[in-house]
């Protein structure tokens, strides 16, 4: 791979990170209906959420480029930019579910699909690049641990739409 080229996944992981995370970041509100909920006492302070994601999407991003260095192929590259797309997909959308809809119910069912757009890649980046691998085992966990925060926050709040 030329010289030239080894930039293009650096600077298109790096693209893609920070639009998921300001596409987030917009449909994250943390006003009156979000501070009216009631939180469990775990839940970590609200300021901590911002570097925590900011981590996360860092250590993404340097996955998706070891993984994209290390691909077999063309073909698993394609994989390895869609696979990503997926993901920041669902990251955006359980954002606008909780958030913007007010319905940490329907978030709820979503993070499913994100958590399982996290464990597919670090599965079959294991395959040619364990470091790329490894990478994501801190946003599964975040997204685990957002995972019971959410259900927690419908256990205590719901039923939710029927206003």
């Amino acid at each position: 791979m030329s010289r030239s080229r080894l930039w293009v996944p650096v600077i298109t992981a790096a693209c893609a990170a920070i639009l998921v995370a300001t596409l987030g970041a917009t449909m994250t509100d943390i006003g009156p209906w979000y501070q009216s909920l009631n939180k469990p006492s775990w839940q970590p302070p609200d300021w901590l959420f911002g570097p925590a994601w900011t981590i996360i999407f860092a250590l993404a991003a340097l996955s998706a480029i070891f993984a994209w260095r290390d691909a077999r192929s063309d073909r698993d590259r394609e994989w390895i930019i869609t696979v990503f797309a997926i993901n920041g997909t669902l990251n955006v959308l359980w954002s606008a579910l909780f958030f913007r809809m007010h319905r940490p119910d329907w978030a709820l069912m979503e993070v499913a699909l994100l958590w399982l757009s996290i464990l597919v890649p670090i599965i079959v980046f294991a395959r040619y690049s364990k470091v790329a691998s490894a990478l994501l085992l801190p946003y599964l966990a975040w997204v685990t641990f957002a995972a019971f925060l959410n259900l927690e926050i419908v256990r205590l709040n719901g039923p939710f739409g029927t206003n």
